[in-house]
């Protein structure tokens, strides 16, 4: 069972080691746990329900609470604090795109608001109710998992937008194929969030961002349906498509979707290498993505990130056996980890492997065996760390942006400086470390963790975060960085997008919105 207040499922923990724990309360100050609301106090809460009967409505009030909020730090505060500000009156799960059409025409009627639901695990606030005199129906896409069709000469599958990345996944491998889109929130995360949010795989350098692999599909508005052809290619004007990538739920309801589809590769491997320093570890990386290699996935953690992630290994002996290693090989203290990740063929694999073992080994990269896989296996875990944060009285969020490889030390140097000064107004410490994740022959995303004290009361804690998340956000915009890689807008960047689209881009939109949905019946106040 999923948690009601937390990311993941019950059964699934990552424990805080006690080195990583003793770090911390050394860097930000040792942590005070809060006392976390029940889900039944919670429950007692739930206010009844605005919305008249109808047959694919619930109004149960565990599953609104559960339908109430994504998965952002904000997100955390109000459901571990018991102080929910608003939940949905009702949550549909259709199971036909002519439910979903039923559902618009019945919120239609009865003056609600709509607010799609996928995975819940937005970060920005996709998916979260606002307090307001009009009723909220939040529509579950979970039952709408089919595979509806799937052509091997055309290597395109059909699938209803709910089904999950692992079901996806599996779906695909017993037929021999894969889509090959990982994001961090891949075991809860769906298709059509990953379509709606412009979402990032971790392999993404080999496989495609989801506006590569997403080809058509069916979308649902309250203005009427729009079918989305999968052609290779088109030169009839503005392609649809974009108009519902990164839409986040304002054009209407996406129901089924039609992606590229690349057989199982025969081979992945999975590299962990050490770089003396970070000029030179960058320096590798950009000359790797601009070799055109065949890899799927570099990610290069800072020297702090790279200690930082040592530690959360909680076996000190073999950290101290593996820098001493490093050591021997001229890497030390300002040591930097790279994941190198290449899938293919056996034959273009170790093709790949040689050319970029070869490149980063001319700027002093060396190769740990075992490492690469060990990541592998637990490469979905890390959110996991933020609840085992939390109860031990840290709180422990990320942000992200990408920008020119010329620009990148300014940005980050900016970011993380940013981060550190936010709460030294309040005498609190901050702990900031970065990796680079995607990266693109132009440049590359930043993606930074930043952990901090929790405060005394809930109010405090979120006015912490508040004042590190605008800080991080100021500091993008200031420094020639978008407000957004791969998490999409939400309501959390909201207030900077216009930094980035112009006045007209954001008129723009609001037009493009309002021809699909003329009323403001779904997901108001998301994006702009």
């Amino acid at each position: 069972m999923r948690r009601w207040n937390g990311w993941g499922h019950t059964d699934v923990s990552y424990p805080l080691p006690d080195t990583t724990a003793a770090v911390l309360a050394e860097r930000v100050g040792p942590g005070s746990a809060p006392r976390d609301a029940l889900l039944a106090e919670v429950a007692a809460s739930v206010p009844p329900s605005r919305l008249p009967p109808h047959p694919l409505v619930s109004t149960e009030p565990e599953l609104r609470i559960r339908h109430a909020r994504g998965q952002s730090f904000p997100d955390l505060i109000v459901l571990r604090s018991g102080r929910v500000p608003a939940f949905p009156d009702g949550v549909a799960f259709p199971r036909s795109a002519e439910d979903v059409r039923a559902l618009l025409s019945y919120a239609r009627e009865v003056g609600a608001r709509l607010i799609p639901y996928g995975g819940g695990t937005s970060v920005v606030g996709h998916v979260n109710v606002e307090p307001g005199d009009a009723p909220v129906l939040t529509v579950s896409l979970e039952r709408l998992q089919q595979l509806h069709s799937l052509s091997e000469e055309d290597r395109l599958a059909t699938f209803g937008a709910g089904i999950s990345g692992p079901r996806l996944e599996q779906t695909l491998n017993v037929r021999g194929y894969t889509l090959g889109h990982f994001p961090q929130s891949f075991e809860l995360s769906t298709l059509g969030g990953w379509i709606v949010t412009r979402s990032r795989g971790q392999q993404s350098l080999g496989y495609g961002r989801i506006e590569n692999l997403f080809a058509g599909g069916r979308l649902e508005s309250p203005a009427g349906t729009m079918m989305l052809p999968s052609f290779p290619a088109s030169a009839t004007g503005p392609d649809l498509r974009e108009f519902v990538l990164g839409s986040e739920g304002r054009l209407g309801i996406l129901t089924e979707a039609t992606v590229r589809i690349t057989p199982t590769p025969e081979r992945e491997d999975f590299h962990a290498l050490f770089f003396p320093d970070w000029e030179r570890a960058r320096t590798a990386v950009r000359e790797l993505v601009q070799s055109g290699a065949a890899l799927s996935m570099l990610r290069l953690s800072t020297a702090q990130e790279t200690a930082i992630h040592l530690a959360l290994s909680g076996h000190p002996r073999m950290v101290g056996l593996l820098s001493g290693a490093l050591a021997l090989r001229g890497v030390g203290a300002e040591g930097c980890m790279l994941m190198l990740g290449v899938s293919g063929s056996e034959r273009a694999v170790e093709h790949s492997r040689r050319t970029a073992l070869g490149i980063a080994g001319r700027h002093g990269g060396v190769r740990m065996p075992t490492l690469g896989q060990k990541w592998r296996k637990g490469r979905f875990r890390a959110p996991y760390l933020r609840n085992a944060a939390w109860e031990r009285g840290w709180g422990l969020d990320t942000v992200e942006t990408a920008t020119s490889w010329s620009n990148l030390p300014r940005l980050l140097a900016a970011v993380e400086s940013a981060l550190r000064e936010a709460l030294a107004d309040r005498g609190e410490r901050v702990l900031a470390f970065t990796h680079l994740s995607h990266v693109y022959p132009t440049g590359s995303n930043l993606y930074t963790t930043f952990v901090f004290r929790l405060g005394h009361d809930a109010d405090d804690t979120h006015a912490r975060w508040l004042a590190l998340k605008t800080a991080a956000s100021r500091a993008m915009v200031a420094h020639g960085g978008t407000i957004s890689h791969q998490h999409g807008v939400g309501t959390d960047h909201r207030p900077w997008l216009e930094a980035e689209k112009g006045q007209l881009g954001i008129s723009a939109i609001r037009q493009m919105f309002g021809a699909f949905d003329p009323t403001g019946l779904l997901n108001p106040g998301k994006l702009v």
